[in-house]
C-alpha cells in the first residue's frame, strides 16, 4: 500500500533519479518529505531551494551534469517555474516535473482541481516548445507512468510534467514495486562532466543570430512531431457499442469510470475514453472512436479546457458536451451518471 506521492517518489528512485530539489506548497508537501529520506539513503541529494525559482533551476543544472533530477510543486509553484522549463526544452535537458494540481486561479485553495491543463500542455513558459505531459489515474500508474517519464526525458532530451492533483496524491492503493526494465538510451554526449582529454562543450539557449535561433526552433518542432508519432497513450472502456463518448483523465476519469458503469447497468450504451497523455493528445484515437458514436461528453474538474482538444480531435464531426466542476470541488459519479442521462434524452440518443 503507498501513497500517491510516496508512489512518485519510490519510482522517481527506483527509475535512477539521484538529485530531487523543490520548494514546499501543499497537497504535495508529502514527496519531498519521502524523498528526503530517499535520496540520503541512495546517496543522491536532496535540498530545499530557496524558492522554486531556485528549484527549478537547480535541476536544470543537475541534468547538465547527466544526473537524472526532479522536482515536484503545486499549481502556483509550477507557475513560478515555467522560465526554467522553457530554458530546459531550448538547452534539450531531460528533467521530470510533478504537478499536483490544486484549485486556482491566484492562490487558490489545496483542493484537488484540474485547471492547469492550459498551462501544461501548451508550454507554459515563452517561446516555441512543447513536452510530453503524462496524465496517471490511479497509484499504480503514479508508480509506472513516473518511471517512464524518466526515460522519455533522455530518450528526447527534454522536461517531462506528470499532472495529478490533490486527490491522487493523497490517495493510498496497492501497488507493485518494480524495478524500471532495461531500456536502450542514447548516450549523453552532451553533459557538462569536465573536458579532460575531449574538447569542451558548451549548453546555452542564448542564440542572438535569428538565423540560428530560427534552425533551433525547427531543430525542436522535428523532434516534437516525432513525439507526436511515437508516444500518445489512452485507455478505453466499454467503447465498441457506445453511442456516446465520455471524456476525461485524471482523477476526472475514474469518477467518470463510476458513472459510466452506472448507466450501463440502465441499458444505456456508454462508453469511456481517457487520454493518458495530454500531450501529444491522442488525437486520433478520440477521432477514430467518435466516428462510431452520436455523441461526446467531456468531463473537467475545471471550467473546460481539455475540451478544446477534443473538439479539435473530433473535428466538428459530432456534438461534443461539457460539464465541468472547477475550484476543487470533487463530483460524485452518480451526479456524472445523471448528467450523461440527462445529455442522452436530450439528444434523444435512443
Amino acid at each position: 500500500m503507498m501513497k500517491g506521492t510516496d508512489a512518485i517518489g519510490e519510482a522517481a528512485v527506483q527509475a535512477g533519479c539521484r538529485c530531487y530539489f523543490g520548494y514546499p506548497i501543499t497537497p504535495q508537501n508529502e514527496l519531498p518529505e519521502y524523498m528526503s529520506k530517499r535520496m540520503d539513503e541512495v546517496g543522491g541529494v536532496f535540498l530545499q531551494g530557496e524558492s522554486e525559482i531556485a528549484s527549478i533551476n537547480m535541476v536544470l543544472g543537475a541534468a547538465a551534469a547527466g544526473v537524472r533530477a526532479m522536482t515536484s510543486s503545486s499549481s502556483p509553484g509550477i507557475s513560478l517555474k515555467q522560465e526554467g522549463l522553457s530554458f530546459l526544452a531550448s538547452l534539450e535537458l531531460p528533467a521530470v516535473i510533478v504537478n499536483i494540481n490544486r484549485g486556482g486561479p491566484g492562490l487558490g485553495n489545496i483542493a484537488p482541481s484540474q485547471g492547469d491543463y492550459y498551462q501544461a500542455t501548451r508550454g507554459g513558459g515563452h517561446g516555441d516548445y512543447r513536452m510530453p505531459v503524462y496524465a496517471p489515474a490511479g497509484v499504480q500508474e503514479l508508480y509506472d507512468i513516473t518511471m517512464k517519464a524518466f526515460d522519455v526525458a533522455d530518450m528526447y532530451r527534454t522536461p517531462v510534467m506528470i499532472l495529478g492533483d490533490g486527490m491522487m496524491g493523497q490517495i493510498v492503493e496497492p501497488i507493485v514495486r518494480h524495478k524500471r526494465p532495461d531500456v536502450e538510451l542514447p548516450p549523453k554526449d552532451y553533459i557538462l562532466d569536465g573536458c579532460e582529454g575531449r574538447p569542451s562543450r558548451i549548453v546555452k539557449s542564448l542564440i542572438l543570430d535569428v538565423r540560428l535561433m530560427e534552425e533551433h526552433n525547427w531543430k525542436l518542432k522535428r523532434k516534437y512531431d516525432l513525439m507526436k508519432k511515437e508516444l500518445p497513450m489512452h485507455e478505453e472502456f466499454m467503447t465498441s457499442d457506445a453511442k456516446m463518448i465520455v471524456v476525461a483523465y485524471g482523477t476526472a476519469a475514474r469518477i467518470a469510470k463510476g458513472a459510466v458503469k452506472r448507466v450501463r447497468s440502465n441499458g444505456l450504451p456508454v462508453g469511456l475514453i481517457r487520454p493518458i497523455t495530454l500531450w501529444p493528445f491522442p488525437d486520433e484515437a478520440i477521432a477514430n472512436i467518435t466516428k462510431k458514436a452520436k455523441a461526446v461528453l467531456v468531463f473537467e474538474m475545471s471550467t473546460g479546457q481539455m475540451v478544446d482538444d477534443v473538439r479539435l480531435a473530433t473535428n466538428g464531426r459530432i456534438d461534443c458536451e461539457f460539464y465541468g466542476r472547477p475550484g476543487g470541488v470533487v463530483a460524485a459519479p452518480q451526479e456524472i451518471a445523471r448528467i450523461i442521462e440527462r445529455h442522452w434524452l436530450q439528444k434523444e440518443l435512443s
